[in-house]
Parts: structure tokens; C-alpha cells; sequence
């Protein structure tokens, strides 16, 4: 049974205060940020990337399906803070091994409903992302608004060292070694990357972040794959330099998310914060080349400087919304960079030809 909810806040650094019902007790800090996604909610609760981040739901109704482990995107939740208009407290679905509620407690995650979310996203669009407090336990809004202002930014946090792996492992086909084999630099890398690459006959080595290039080479894979993952790109000097060794190898390389980001970098292009990032399934994406528009999941807060990308680089995919940079490539070079997540769970599936592009790449070589 789930116990009646007690009295919850969300207390935004500009000093707002939204009172709603506390389903999940607890008090966390993080950025707050909004998501899209009319599905998915278990997958973006277990999506690395969310590390730091406190997330609004914009879709009303959360929870009608419950939860079940397969359609988890790691090993656990990494979201600060979960918030939706209302969470469904009976689930009906034929799959499910338990109740969103359930899981939010289990895994002592904060969680807050009956607040206005709609006007709390367009708070969120107006003023930007920003730090807050989400509690069931505190109301001294004077003293945690000074804890929110103590909280560090997003600028300059080198999250990605906190969600990789601890040490390398590998997954291979059920079939046998694979067609092709590849390595997976863990910044907080969503399992269905893995996934999507085994599915297509790869083997997969992960690595963790820090992983040297020479080391990565030594394994004689036959391409590389540069995960999503949390916080700002920037911080992470020695990952960039690493990037950048692989570019020179003319490895084929594959950059997701905040492995775009940092092939990016690694180019000499700079990285710049959004007001209040993409964060949702329904990003629409244009290919510049061939004029076809993809809907893509993205989960992201920062994005390439276009202007400042090098001679020799270029743009080949934009963001409808707001012109961002979506992709990047190098002619003559097997690179494919892509901002948004070609290994979308649970959809849109548009863009998982990303992956046949970059293992045609692979092929090739």
C-alpha cells in the first residue's frame, strides 16, 4: 500500500515556490529541467545523463504502466528529483513488475505531484534551467534558498567521471564473437547503445571515461563509439585530448550526445549552454544534405558552437526548433556525430540509422 502523500515543495533559486503533494519523501538539490516524453518516464528516470537534475514531467499523467527491469536504461535511477502533474498509483499494464511510486521510494528518490506544471515549465522556458531544492521535509525557505545559491552549476561539473563504469567489460552477441568489434567509452552510456550495437551483430567492449586512446586501439577494435552522459563537456580536458588521438588514428568514430559534444571539442569548436536544453522525444532534426527532417529523442544541455567550428568541419544536421547543431562531419574522415540519441528508448526509432551509417564506416575499413 502507499501511504497518504504529505505536503512537498520545489523551491527554484529565483525564489518561486511550488506546494504540491510529496509521493516519495526526501529533499534533493539539482538543476531543474523539463522533458517532453509522453512515455519512457522509467528509461529517463535510469538515464545517466540525468545526473545533477531534477526532472519535470510536462505529460499530466505518470505511472500508467508501472515499471519493469527490462526496459531500464542502467542500473539504477540518477535523476535528483522526479516531478509530474499526477503519478498513477495503480498501474495497468499486463508487463508491469510494480508501481512507478513503489520504485521512487525504493530507491529513496524525491518525488513531487499536484503542483501546476505547466506553469512551472513556462517559468522554466522564460527564466531558464535552473538550481532548486525539491523537499518533503523542510520548509525554511530563507535557508535553502542560501543552500541553492551554495550549489554548484552545471558550468564547469565534469559529471560524466561519476556515471562511467568502474572498469571494462564486454558483450558480445548470443550467436557468437560478432560480425564486427567495437568500443564503447562509458560516460554514462544508456544500455540500449550497447544494445543496438549487439543487435547488429557488433561485439562490445565498455570502457570507462578515462580510458586512454592508445589503450582503446591496443584491443584491435575496429571502431569506436563515444557515448551520452551528464554534465558540461568542457571540464573534461583529458577526454578531449583523448577524442582528439582517435580522430588523428582515423578510427571510425561514432559520437552520441555528449560524445558529439566532445568530438566537438576535440576539433577545436567550443560548447555553449541552452537556456533550458532539449529534453524530450520529439526534437525535430534536419538533414542539410538531403533536406529529410527526423523526430529524435534528446536529452541534452549544452551544444556546439557552430561559429566555431574549424575549416574542414561542417554542419549536416540542424534543429528545426532553434537552429542548433545536430550533427557534424569531416569530409574524407569515417565520422559520424550526431546530438541526439540514435538508440532512442522508448522511441522515436527515426534515427537508429545512425547506427547502419557508422557501422558501414566500420566495414570499410
Amino acid at each position: 500500500m502507499i501511504s497518504s502523500p504529505q505536503v512537498g515543495r520545489l523551491v527554484l533559486e529565483d525564489g518561486r515556490v511550488f506546494e504540491g503533494r510529496s509521493v516519495s519523501p526526501g529533499t534533493r538539490f539539482g538543476e531543474v529541467v523539463f522533458n517532453t516524453s509522453m512515455t519512457g518516464y522509467q528509461e529517463i528516470l535510469t538515464d545517466p545523463s540525468y545526473l545533477g537534475q531534477i526532472v519535470v514531467m510536462t505529460q499530466p499523467h505518470i505511472g500508467n504502466y508501472g515499471v519493469q527491469r527490462a526496459v531500464a536504461e542502467s542500473r539504477r535511477p540518477w535523476v535528483e528529483g522526479f516531478i509530474a502533474r499526477r503519478f498513477t498509483h495503480t498501474p495497468s499494464s499486463h508487463g508491469s513488475e510494480g508501481g512507478l511510486i513503489g520504485f521512487l521510494r525504493q530507491h529513496a528518490l524525491p518525488a513531487l505531484e499536484g503542483i501546476d506544471t505547466r506553469a512551472l515549465v513556462r517559468h522554466l522556458r522564460q527564466s531558464g534551467a535552473m538550481r532548486a531544492v525539491l523537499t518533503s521535509e523542510r520548509a525554511d525557505i530563507p535557508e535553502l534558498l542560501d543552500e541553492i545559491g551554495a550549489y554548484p552549476l552545471m558550468e564547469g561539473r565534469a559529471l560524466a567521471l561519476d556515471a562511467t563504469c568502474d572498469a571494462a567489460y564486454e558483450v558480445a552477441p548470443m550467436e557468437g564473437r560478432g560480425r564486427w568489434h567495437l568500443a564503447v567509452y562509458d560516460f554514462g552510456a544508456k544500455d540500449n547503445i550497447v544494445r543496438s550495437l549487439v543487435d547488429r551483430g557488433a561485439r562490445v567492449t565498455v570502457v570507462p571515461a578515462t580510458t586512454a586512446a592508445s589503450e582503446v586501439l591496443e584491443l584491435g577494435v575496429q571502431g569506436v563509439v563515444l557515448s551520452n552522459g551528464p554534465g558540461d563537456p568542457e571540464p573534461l580536458v583529458d577526454v578531449i585530448g583523448q577524442v582528439r588521438s582517435l580522430i588523428a588514428s582515423e578510427i571510425p568514430l561514432l559520437g552520441i550526445c555528449l560524445g558529439h559534444q566532445l568530438v566537438g571539442l576535440a576539433l577545436g569548436a567550443r560548447t555553449f549552454k541552452l537556456p533550458f536544453g532539449h529534453h524530450g522525444g520529439n526534437q525535430p532534426v534536419k538533414d542539410l544534405t538531403t533536406g529529410a527532417v527526423l523526430i529524435t529523442s534528446q536529452n541534452h544541455g549544452f551544444a556546439v558552437d557552430p561559429d566555431s567550428l574549424p575549416t574542414g568541419c561542417k554542419v549536416s544536421q540542424i534543429n528545426l526548433n532553434d537552429g542548433t547543431v545536430e550533427g557534424l562531419e569531416v569530409p574524407g574522415r569515417r565520422l559520424v556525430s550526431v546530438q541526439y540519441h540514435p538508440e532512442a528508448a522508448p522511441g522515436p526509432h527515426e534515427a537508429a540509422v545512425v547506427f547502419d551509417r557508422f557501422l558501414e564506416g566500420v566495414g570499410a575499413s
